[in-house]
């Protein structure tokens, strides 16, 4: 049953295990009922495709969906992985924070 993710479009995450262990990148598209996500340059793979109205066809690469289990957020401050934790501030809004530093993820 898919939960709820601590992953948005836009974060800058790690990856902690798989062929691209230790690459980071940005999300660029989040699945919550599958619980992965796509991220910029990580877990690149190879698909034959057949020429179309726009496209050429041919051997294409680009990135694959990646568990969120794989993942974790990338600090603000230092860049390594953190894990997210969060808070309301003065003004009311409830936010996320990369526990390892403090900083606030969301903008």
């Amino acid at each position: 049953m898919a939960g709820k993710l601590r992953v948005k479009k836009g974060d800058r995450v790690v990856v902690l295990a798989g062929r691209s262990k230790g690459r980071t990148g940005e999300v660029m598209k989040v699945m919550p009922k599958d619980e992965t996500c796509i991220v910029s340059g990580v877990n690149m793979v190879k698909r034959h495709t057949r020429p179309g109205a726009q496209s050429r066809g041919g051997i294409i690469e680009k990135e694959g969906p990646i568990h969120v289990s794989n993942l974790a957020h990338a600090d603000p401050k230092t860049g390594e992985p953190t894990r997210v934790g969060f808070k309301f501030l003065a003004d009311g809004r409830k936010v996320r924070f990369a526990k390892r530093s403090g900083e606030i993820i969301d903008r």
